[in-house]
């Protein structure tokens, strides 16, 4: 049943995607009313998967990629919809919705097709820093996505091009503040979540674990993190340059992503 929930929650977010596809398009504000309450309807649908499987299998724990792919497109929608509550722009959607319904897509197609091979990993209290770094992935897109945005509008601007379809693009402003208050809100989830990783796996597998490529490069990923927030604490970054830099950071994360591929510490295999 956790597996047909979440088929029925891609196919609430496959209206999001169309939604995506046509979202600066003349039919946006006709798109909005359906395709807003489905992803969210679709939301309802993923959330009954997560619990039902936690149910099932007694504890909070993410043996597979498909697992935690799902876990993660859910947490990137609830970022999504903090982030529509607080700025009342679908925006960010243009890159939101395709990446859930990616995500949601290979959970619901390939089950149990790749394990975590380290045994530690598959224990449940990992869960807790799957989930915190979850919300630090989710962050950086938001981010990510608003650096986008940024860039899209300002060329607009530039361009003069401002009545156009582009044109409906948030002000600058709100575009750059909904990025830095993403990187803000997901800053402590990463920090907490790469500590208690850490901590844990020191135990286990002793100082072989920072020379870890998965390990490496999530540092490096959180060492982009706080450069970002120390640039626009301290010199003021804004603008252009701070989107250039949330693209970086947004990049490390897919490239930490892709090294549990070849990690020692917790590595994706086929069973």
């Amino acid at each position: 049943m956790p597996l047909f929930w979440l088929r029925v929650a891609v196919g609430f977010y496959g209206l999001g995607l169309i939604y995506a596809l046509l979202l600066l398009s003349r039919r946006r504000e006709l798109l909005a009313r359906i395709a807003l309450p489905a992803v969210g309807v679709g939301m309802v649908f993923h959330f009954v998967s997560l619990a039902e499987a936690a149910v099932i299998n007694h504890q909070l724990t993410l043996t597979s990629v498909h697992n935690s792919e799902s876990l993660l497109a859910f947490v990137i929608m609830v970022f999504f919809m903090i982030v529509l509550a607080r700025y009342r722009t679908s925006t960010p959607g243009l890159f939101v919705f395709p990446l859930v319904f990616l995500l949601s897509l290979a959970a619901a197609l390939g089950q149990e097709k790749n394990l975590f091979a380290t045994p530690v990993v598959r224990g449940g209290w990992i869960f807790a820093h799957i989930a915190l770094i979850f919300i630090g992935y989710a962050a950086l897109l938001l981010s990510f996505g608003a650096s986008l945005l940024y860039l899209i509008q300002e060329h607009s601007l530039k361009s003069k091009r401002a009545g156009s379809i582009l044109g409906k693009l948030p002000a600058l402003e709100t575009i750059d503040q909904m990025g830095y208050r993403s990187l803000l809100l997901g800053f402590p989830f990463m920090t907490l979540g790469l500590i208690a990783g850490s901590v844990v796996a020191q135990s286990e597998f002793g100082p072989i674990y920072f020379r870890d490529p998965k390990v490496l490069l999530s540092l490096l990923m959180w060492a982009v993190y706080v450069l970002m927030l120390y640039t626009r604490w301290t010199s003021g970054w804004r603008g252009r340059r701070a989107a250039y830099l949330a693209t970086f950071a947004f990049l490390a994360a897919v490239v930490a992503w892709a090294a549990n591929y070849f990690s020692t510490v917790h590595r994706f295999v086929s069973p």
